[in-house]
């Protein structure tokens, strides 16, 4: 099974741009979250969270084309692979996501954006973050615009929740990690 550690190590030898390891943080700290609330394994939605992007700083115009061999060489399952070439369906592949794990990181790959950014603007940054003054962030387009909305509202959909919901959901879940993400009270 995925390990955050041997997400990180694996991450590791193929980014080495600050922010999309600050991205991998993120969407792990979301996705833990979001384990907690289906009653899965946090520690290893985490590291499925952390690992999504592997191949995105090497092949950012060919995204998950070149995740599945290397993955599976480097010991990752069946389950595993599929959970993170499933968050680029409709964009990157056609593998759509069909369970929790899945639907979760299709979702939260694009919301985290919103959630940074829009915590960033705070001087307690996220550690006092309401749900309210994230919808109107994120109702207003023009706000973190490249963050693809569609997306958060199809993941939605399909697990069966509403946006507020799940942007709660996240939201706590990166609290915990208020400073490591960057989105502690500003000093």
């Amino acid at each position: 099974m995925l390990t955050l550690e041997r997400a990180k190590e694996l991450l590791g030898t193929t980014t080495t741009e600050e922010h999309l390891f600050l991205h991998a943080k993120n969407v792990s700290a979301a996705m833990g979250g979001m384990a907690k609330h289906f009653g899965e394994d946090v520690s290893h939605w985490q590291a499925i969270g952390y690992l999504h992007d592997y191949d995105y700083e090497k092949y950012p115009e060919e995204h998950l084309q070149h995740t599945e061999e290397p993955l599976r060489e480097a010991g990752l399952d069946d389950y595993e692979v599929r959970a993170i070439l499933a968050h680029g369906f409709g964009h990157c592949n056609d593998v759509e996501p069909l369970n929790n794990i899945e639907k979760s990181l299709y979702t939260v790959d694009e919301l985290t954006g919103i959630i940074q950014a829009a915590a960033r603007m705070r001087p307690m940054g996220i550690t006092d973050m309401e749900i309210s003054s994230f919808m109107k962030k994120f109702k207003d387009k023009k706000f973190a615009a490249k963050c693809d909305r569609e997306v958060i509202k199809k993941g939605c959909e399909m697990l069966g929740m509403e946006v507020k919901q799940v942007a709660e959901i996240c939201i706590e879940a990166m609290k915990e990690f208020a400073d490591e993400l960057g989105l502690g009270i500003k000093s």
